[in-house]
């Protein structure tokens, strides 16, 4: 079968690899239909690492997918083949002390797709997961949207992780697609107010059209300054989700005391750094996100009911052959690229 492997920093080739098979009782064999070029493939892409997790090349990325099954293990009983499955891509291991506490997000055994050292990536045509992490799709969903699933259901697990927003004001700051995940979901979740903030103009437009109530690039304008004139009491939440030193001190400088900051985005640096003298006066909290904690299911169910229209943040299509083009354009952010997809099915 063919597999897109990252070959050394910022190459990419579609080479013949072995086909997984079946090996447990719960085991689900895919066809891989869709994959969606995420932030943390780019960090892969052009450093070969994520903080300890560094790449030995030839490897495959990729881990926002859609698929259909081909096959399943003897024990399999919640989808069969032929059936339309948005995938999580995380296997845990169920005994440790974090899964059996509810946060198989941090199980201390994990397997993740396209992380080094733990599973192969989605870019391939065939792929073999638990059947746990395969959630069959309504008809009305286009596996587009499925592939959407995994960023999507990160964005909602960071609004819920912030409590109620029922009546809430809060900044996002970052208009990448978790950026407007997060929007999305707090739109759905009953937010009072978003502002949104972005240093790429078609993002902002694009939040806009989605929802937020304000917009506004920090390069044009002192986005703090504009946003406490416009609620001088300040946000009740920031979430930073574009992974800069920049958007996390103005995170810290949005909210109001008492409030609480989200730190979504992935920095491709190992630390930020957080006034603790301005911290300490509003007793703000910094909540870290790592990645979803059980939305995947309430994500599909909100995108197929066209409450969150997340597709709208899909401006590129590539096949398997085109990885390499893809990675360069969205690494570059070229095009006004938001969310590039890549169909590895026909």
């Amino acid at each position: 079968m063919k597999a897109a492997l990252l070959t050394d920093i910022q190459s990419i080739e579609v080479r013949d690899v072995p086909e997984p098979e079946i090996a447990g009782r719960n085991d689900v064999k895919l066809a891989v239909h869709t994959v969606g070029v995420c932030g943390s493939d780019m960090h892969y892409y052009r450093t070969g690492r994520i903080g300890d997790q560094v790449v030995e090349f030839p490897f495959t990325v990729g881990h926002e997918l859609s698929a259909t099954v081909l096959d399943t293990g003897a024990d399999v009983t919640s989808i069969c083949a032929g059936d339309r499955v948005a995938v999580d891509p995380l296997i845990c291991c169920g005994k440790c002390d974090q899964c059996l506490a509810g946060r198989e997000h941090t199980c201390r055994d994990q397997a993740f797709m396209g992380v080094p050292g733990q599973l192969d990536g989605a870019l391939s045509e065939r792929v073999v997961m638990p059947d746990y992490c395969c959630h069959k799709i309504p008809d009305e969903m286009t596996m587009d949207q499925a592939a959407l699933v995994e960023p999507f259901s990160i964005g909602m697990y960071a609004q819920r992780l912030a409590g109620d927003v029922q009546g809430k004001t809060a900044a996002v700051l970052g208009a990448g697609p978790i950026g407007l995940s997060v929007l999305l979901s707090l739109i759905a979740a009953g937010a009072r107010k978003v502002y949104m903030t972005d240093i790429r103009d078609n993002r902002t437009e694009l939040a806009r059209r989605l929802g937020a109530n304000w917009t506004a690039s920090p390069r044009v304008q002192d986005i703090v300054r504009a946003i406490r004139k416009d609620t001088p009491e300040g946000a009740d939440i920031a979430y930073e989700c574009a992974g800069e030193q920049e958007t996390a001190d103005q995170c810290l400088e949005l909210v109001k005391p008492g409030g609480t900051v989200l730190i979504v985005g992935i920095p491709e640096l190992d630390r930020l750094s957080f006034d603790m003298n301005y911290m300490r006066r509003g007793e703000i909290r910094i909540q870290n996100v790592r990645r979803q904690n059980k939305c995947v299911q309430p994500a599909i169910e909100l995108i197929a009911s066209a409450q969150a229209d997340a597709a709208a943040m899909i401006t590129h299509h590539y096949t398997l052959d085109q990885t390499f083009e893809a990675f360069e354009v969205v690494s570059d952010y070229r095009d006004n690229v938001v969310k590039a997809m890549i169909h590895v099915a026909d």
